[in-house]
């Protein structure tokens, strides 16, 4: 592709003298180092717990906090690279995140943890939509395709990456380490990003003819969006934690959330140059790529922090073999997301999108097989059914939610189709953890019904364990309370395979729903690369 290929429109930057395939792989470098911060601190809670000397449930807050604060941000992103340009923005928040990972990495208490934490949110949510927009305008609709192939690299394998990472950097070294890597790969990334991407002065002209037109930042909307995806991410994160509407915390923040959207909904709708273009969300296009890409999000998130933790929890694994088992889909991942890049200009991505849920819906599935004697070959076996699909839903939903949209609408697409997949994975952890909770306590209850002195079962299981610790040299009394015991944590382990069953029935029928929505995708223009033409 010629150098000379530009970033025509909004406020681009252009591979101008350049290759954009370079400026590609730099863009990916830094997306795959922000998005990986979203998985590599859940191994490592522990490590910070102890560390800092708090409890578990205050080290929560260090995942919270990044996921809030990047959440916020997503909605200022399109003004801002608007406004300022979006290689200086983009810089800028490479660079705030860079410095702020290294104060994660080197914080003395919880308090400055969470402050730097926050810093490194808001940096990370504007450089994801950042990043997208520039691969949309540097690459014409022909290669748009493959181009978004390799941000989705960065995308959908770090956060299969960042728990085998964070385990590994936690068990070996130390956690803070999960921060501190950020430092020599954030300053490498800004250095290419600052060298390589360059704004053409056609890009520099509508850059100031943008700021002749004083639009001014709509602030009233900002912080009613902001509130909402704030207040929605608390209740979701915490809920569990926090008993759900037992707590007057969840009470208050869901409270908030609602009003929030109520107000913000007519707002967007209504003013001249919102915030957000609430109007994107209403068209056939653009609105179910938005509901697929949460579903997407749904499923990679749940996905990469319940498998780990089935297999830590009911298996033995360390946190280390854990992110292992998840490797081997990542690399899967990787193939799989030039292959569709190529795919992507040949066929329809609706039915790309349709035939990659259907692969993951066959991987939870065979999910839903969970017993005791599984080996390691399985969950690796079932991750890699799942980075066969996730390439087929993420590039051509992506590609795809582009298609019709108007120059000048690139940034807000980006930004909201990067806030559904955050919004999404969200709610798939939220969902799965709920599911996890309260099935583990219905199969529990319902276990412990054949647990009585007239079941036949009962009485000669007991007989058995009974005879078996005795043989091993324990008196008869406590033969017979050890083997009560083994019975109890027989109910408890099987108990827990169940609701895990349940877990994955559940996110198999969120990804069965993005189906029918692939299949009323428009027929895009295969020879305009599958993403379609910005009209």
């Amino acid at each position: 592709m010629s150098g000379a290929s530009s970033a025509a429109g909004g406020t681009g930057v252009a591979a101008h003298a350049t290759n954009p395939w370079l400026i590609a792989i730099v863009v990916s470098l830094a997306t795959f180092m922000e998005v990986l911060d979203t998985t590599i601190a859940n191994v490592a809670l522990r490590y910070i717990s102890g560390g800092l000397a708090v409890s578990s449930d205050e080290a929560s807050w260090v995942v919270t906090t990044y996921l809030v604060s990047n959440a916020i941000v997503l909605v200022a992103s399109s003004y801002l690279s608007e406004r300022f340009g979006r290689r200086r923005f983009y810089l800028l928040c490479l660079a705030t995140f860079t410095i702020a990972s290294i104060l994660c990495g080197l914080s003395w208490n919880l308090q400055t943890l969470l402050i730097f934490r926050v810093i490194q949110g808001f940096a990370g949510g504007g450089m994801i939509p950042t990043s997208q927009a520039i691969l949309a305008d540097a690459f014409p609709p022909a290669k748009r395709g493959q181009a978004f192939a390799l941000f989705g690299v960065a995308v959908v394998v770090a956060p299969v990456v960042g728990p085998t990472l964070g385990g590994y950097l936690s068990d070996n070294f130390s956690w803070h380490w999960c921060f501190l890597i950020n430092g020599p790969v954030g300053v490498f990334a800004f250095a290419l990003v600052y060298i390589l991407l360059k704004e053409s002065p056609e890009t520099a002209q509508k850059r100031q003819e943008f700021r002749k037109k004083g639009v001014r930042f709509d602030l009233v909307g900002f912080l009613l969006v902001a509130t909402f995806l704030g207040s929605l991410e608390l209740t979701l994160d915490r809920g569990q934690t926090e008993d759900w509407f037992g707590s007057g915390f969840i009470i208050a923040t869901t409270a908030i959330c609602i009003l929030a959207f109520a107000l913000a909904i007519p707002w967007v709708l209504t003013k001249a140059n919102p915030i957000v273009d609430g109007w994107l969300l209403g068209t056939r296009q653009f609105g179910s790529c938005f509901i697929v890409m949460m579903a997407t999000g749904a499923i990679l998130i749940a996905t990469t922090q319940f498998i780990p933790q089935v297999v830590q929890q009911n298996y033995g694994y360390t946190a280390t073999w854990a992110g292992l088992a998840l490797s081997p889909g990542g690399l899967v991942t990787m193939v799989m997301m030039f292959v569709t890049g190529r795919l992507n200009s040949l066929i329809q991505p609706k039915y790309l999108i349709a035939v990659g849920a259907a692969i993951i819906a066959v991987s939870m599935w065979q999910l839903t097989r969970l017993c005791p004697g599984l080996n390691f070959g399985f969950f690796v076996w079932s991750r890699l059914y799942i980075g066969l699909g996730l390439p087929l839903i993420f590039i051509p939903i992506t590609s795809a939610s582009y298609y019709g949209l108007r120059r000048d609408q690139t940034n807000q697409a980006s930004a909201m189709i990067n806030a559904a997949r955050n919004i999404g994975g969200s709610i798939g952890v939220c969902i799965a953890s709920n599911v996890l909770a309260h099935r583990q306590q219905w199969h529990q209850s319902r276990l412990v019904e054949h647990i009585v002195p007239s079941s036949p079962a009962y009485h000669e299981t007991l007989q058995t364990m009974s005879r078996y610790f005795a043989e091993r040299g324990a008196t008869t009394a406590n033969a017979t309370a050890q083997a009560t015991a083994w019975i109890g944590q027989q109910v408890q382990t099987q108990a827990s395979f169940l609701a895990y069953i349940d877990v994955f029935h559940v996110l198999m029928l969120v990804v069965l729903c993005a189906i029918p929505l692939a299949l009323i995708l428009s027929n895009v223009n295969l020879k305009e690369g599958g993403g379609g033409g910005m009209h």
